[in-house]
């Protein structure tokens, strides 16, 4: 197994930017969201950004398990389902929040559970931008983002040099 050629690394301040880049146009959206589903574990941290930021304070958590491996992403299994008081009404009112959307998978899984939710990514793939409703950046599918929690410090080849990124 090797990573994609086309690597985007992505720091903790850009994350933060992005994400709240994302607040602003949930926030332009004029909807008023009485709860988030972060679907973990990649949407934990944009969520605490985005409550913060639109001022929900009921989170609820959907774990659903896709890359096993970190690599490829293989069959989906829900470790944990939604509570019934945010299903109730196809979860008209609910703000889904997740880091990325890749082939649109997970949020097929989750919006079969949420049907009128409304679903939030900071980044997103070709293959899963017609699953969500609202993102920040798209990136290539070819591209392999490297999220701030999954990386340390470590010295990165330049590009010229055969570098990844």
């Amino acid at each position: 197994m090797s990573l994609p050629d086309k690597a985007f690394p992505v720091s903790w301040d850009q994350f933060h930017r992005d994400a709240r880049a994302l607040a602003w146009r949930l926030a332009g959206l004029q909807t008023e969201f009485t709860a988030i589903v972060c679907i973990t574990r990649g949407g934990l941290v944009p969520a605490a950004i985005i409550s913060r930021e639109l001022n929900i304070r009921l989170i609820e958590t959907v774990c659903i398990a896709s890359y096993h491996d970190y690599l490829n992403q293989g069959e989906l299994s829900l470790l944990k389902g939604i509570s019934p008081e945010l299903t109730a009404n196809g979860g008209e009112g609910v703000l889904v929040v997740d880091d990325l959307t890749d082939t649109g998978k997970t949020a097929a899984e989750v919006r079969a559970m949420l049907p009128k939710a409304h679903f939030a990514c900071v980044y997103a793939k070709p293959q899963g931008v017609p699953t969500i409703d609202t993102f920040v950046t798209e990136v290539s599918q070819d591209t392999w983002i490297f999220f701030p929690w999954d990386m340390g410090f470590t010295f990165q080849e330049p590009i010229a040099k055969g570098g990844k990124g």
